[in-house]
């Protein structure tokens, strides 16, 4: 605490912030944390400096992490918002940096609210006109279930406390070996809820790779599923069996705006829960720290598919035990991005593509880890780690590529980085997406930047395409 009272801290917003996710209002607030409601109401409003005494209170009453609550945020706030106002609906209006500085700092609420809109407006700018006009219950919901659930998982942090603690009682009852495992998790799955697991042939499942018979009680799982996705799916019903009350409570807290949102967060949550299950919170987070997060290695050790693997890792949120911040995407053949979880600091544009430049567009071999050094144009430093993915058991012409990544100061925390050293050229200047990078000099960019106009002659040829003013 010594160096958080060497400078006044006013952190009003984030103290809003936390007001509003526990529910309560300043009145209630006050009262918990043994002050008046005026002063509470000045601290939010950032007319006094949070005291180390009151830090401490916060810490005590509502259980929060005080280095995660005085550290600065991250830029993801101010990045996605300029990216909103890049709109070409609004982009005259010239709305300035330190403009969007000030509404994410002070009003995240607001800037949370713009963000709302301008993804909406996004899934209906991708909606055929005659669908919107004919109306009636074929007209899709005004925010998609997908992006809901993208955005109650980053709101959660990708951790859900109560959901980890409960698998981690049941793993607690089990083998590690991931074979044994399985084995007792079929056995599991029979003695105490009369379901048979079989693996049958791909044909009788059809395109499904796992089938759950109700009336026979029987889980079927295509012979063409590999071990690590039979485990998982063994899983992912021992959970929704055993723990359908915990998830539920988590889906009616994150309030789904409708059915679909609703089914989409359970199957989530449910597949949050079976790999809490397989991967138990702390046994797991010690050995990715114990083996400087050796991916290959911690997939045999608990007996996971990498993209499982990459998701667990995203997940180590847990208040005095957190690991490394990593932020996670899953991109197809096409560069496009089929999966993507922010974390604290995704270093891209969140409605567009990413830089061309980064190498988890290339094509990697499965299994194999290749690392990469990245630089943004705000001068910050990225250590990404791209995975490539086996066909599986589906017909896929093409393999997609796993990316994790985090902020360069946890490199020495990953054995995949060994060797890379700035100071010797191993890092690559990106952007966040070609319309929205002003880097002059990229020669491989593939749209002028929507922020600048364009300086063309006809007596100049330049190596970087679409040359665009300073100014």
């Amino acid at each position: 605490m010594a160096e958080l009272t060497d400078r006044k801290l006013y952190l009003g917003p984030k103290l809003r912030v936390l007001r509003r996710e526990l529910g309560v209002n300043q009145t209630q607030m006050a009262e918990e944390l043994g002050i008046s409601p005026s002063y509470l109401n000045h601290l939010e409003r950032n007319q006094r400096p949070l005291t180390a005494q009151m830090l401490l209170r916060l810490a005590n009453t509502y259980d929060i992490d005080i280095r995660d609550f005085t550290a600065p945020s991250s830029d993801g706030g101010p990045r996605e918002l300029g990216e909103i106002l890049s709109d070409a609906l609004v982009r005259d209006i010239g709305i300035t940096r330190d403009e969007v500085m000030e509404v994410v700092e002070n009003y995240p609420g607001v800037s949370e609210a713009v963000a709302r809109f301008y993804r909406a407006l996004t899934d209906l700018r991708r909606v055929p006109g005659e669908v919107l006009a004919g109306g009636g219950a074929d007209r899709p919901p005004l925010v998609a279930p997908v992006d809901w659930l993208r955005e109650m998982i980053a709101r959660a942090g990708n951790h859900f406390a109560e959901i980890d603690a409960c698998a981690e009682t049941i793993a607690a009852a089990l083998p590690d070996d991931p074979a044994l495992l399985q084995a007792a998790l079929r056995a599991r799955l029979k003695d105490r809820h009369g379901m048979n697991v079989q693996v049958v042939r791909s044909d009788i499942v059809a395109d499904a790779l796992r089938h759950y018979d109700m009336h026979r009680r029987r889980l079927m799982l295509s012979e063409r599923l590999p071990a690590s996705g039979r485990l998982f799916a063994i899983a992912y019903h021992v959970c929704a069996q055993e723990l359908a009350e915990a998830i539920a409570a988590q889906v009616t807290r994150a309030a789904p705006p409708d059915e679909d949102s609703r089914r989409l967060a359970t199957i989530a949550l449910t597949n949050y829960a079976a790999a809490a299950l397989v991967m138990p919170y702390d046994r797991f987070r010690q050995a990715a720290e114990q083996c400087r997060h050796d991916l290959p290695l911690l997939c045999d050790r608990f007996g996971v598919s990498t993209e499982q693997l990459a998701h667990r890792l995203t997940s180590l949120n847990r208040t005095g035990a957190r690991g490394i911040p990593f932020f996670m995407a899953k991109i197809d053949r096409a560069g496009v991005l089929a999966k993507r979880f922010d974390g604290e600091a995704w270093p891209f544009a969140r409605y567009g593509g990413t830089c061309p430049r980064w190498d988890a567009h290339g094509d990697h071999a499965p299994g194999a880890v290749t690392p990469q050094l990245i630089e943004t144009l705000e001068g910050r430093y990225f250590l990404t780690l791209a995975i490539g993915l086996p066909r599986g058991a589906s017909d896929a012409r093409g393999r997609s590529v796993i990316a994790l990544g985090c902020e360069a100061k946890h490199a020495a925390r990953i054995v995949h980085a060994d060797g890379l050293d700035p100071d010797r050229g191993a890092v690559t200047q990106v952007g966040p997406t070609c319309p929205l990078c002003e880097r002059r000099a990229c020669p491989d960019r593939a749209l002028p930047p929507v922020t600048r106009a364009l300086d063309l002659h006809s007596y100049e040829r330049t190596a970087a395409p679409f040359p665009f003013r300073r100014v």
